[in-house]
């Protein structure tokens, strides 16, 4: 028997948004449990209600109705400083776009986390340098975005998102503005991260090639899981 709680839990989870006629249901009753550890890919076709379920898993939104556990607490009960923290302290985020100030170099973008944090610069300076060394940017970090190639942006947007050491890693899309061979280098470090850091993932992608690279693969269809199975070798 597990003796912790999933780190995510969504129990009849729904969303939905507008009234009345014009009321759309974006979930319709979802139960997930991720597990610490695992690498799971969220799939469904544009509108399926995956990027929703994202949402909410970072507390970016919350659920009409149903239970969302953190870590066995229930976010629907935190207040909004509250859930702010959670997102701050215990998730990272990755994105289709990479998010990253232009006029900052790449040590000064991944240690933006850690200004939030109050932290001395020269503790943010050794975290940030770590982080960027943990994604493969040695020697960059005094490089600004237009610099760097799509994924070199891309890496110093993880190194941004693990640089606090959350719990869970959310990534939406994040090999989509990447070509072929860069989307495979991000997905190789992403898997690295999951099996040599014991990184909890979670991506959000509508490309069927992503799954093959969880261990997991959860499928969404009209706002509903229509299969779940395992996906990696």
């Amino acid at each position: 028997m597990n003796e912790h709680p999933p780190v995510i839990e969504l129990r009849q989870v729904s969303k939905i948004y507008g009234t009345g006629q014009a009321a759309v249901a974006a979930l319709r009753g979802i139960d997930l449990s991720i597990e610490r550890g695992d690498f799971v890919a969220v799939m469904g076709p544009s509108g399926s209600g995956k990027s929703t379920c994202m949402n909410i898993l970072g507390c970016l939104d919350s659920p009409t109705s149903g239970s969302y556990r953190f870590d066995g607490v229930e976010v629907g009960r935190l207040s909004r400083d509250q859930r702010a923290r959670l997102r701050r302290n215990y998730l990272g985020f990755v994105f289709q776009g990479f998010h990253l100030l232009g006029r900052s170099t790449a040590l000064e973008n991944v240690e933006l986390p850690l200004v939030y944090r109050g932290l001395s610069a020269q503790e943010r300076h050794r975290r940030a340098g770590a982080a960027l060394e943990r994604v493969g940017l040695t020697g960059w970090a005094s490089h600004r975005p237009n610099e760097l190639s799509g994924g070199q942006q891309q890496r110093v947007a993880i190194a941004r998102a693990i640089v606090t050491h959350p719990e869970v890693l959310l990534a939406d899309e994040p090999t989509g503005n990447l070509d072929q061979s860069r989307g495979r280098e991000i997905m190789e470090l992403l898997t690295e991260l999951n099996r040599t850091q014991g990184l909890t993932i979670v991506i959000v992608t509508h490309d069927e090639h992503l799954s093959r690279w969880s261990n997991r693969a959860i499928r969404f269809l009209d706002g509903r899981i229509v299969k779940e199975g395992e996906e990696a070798a």
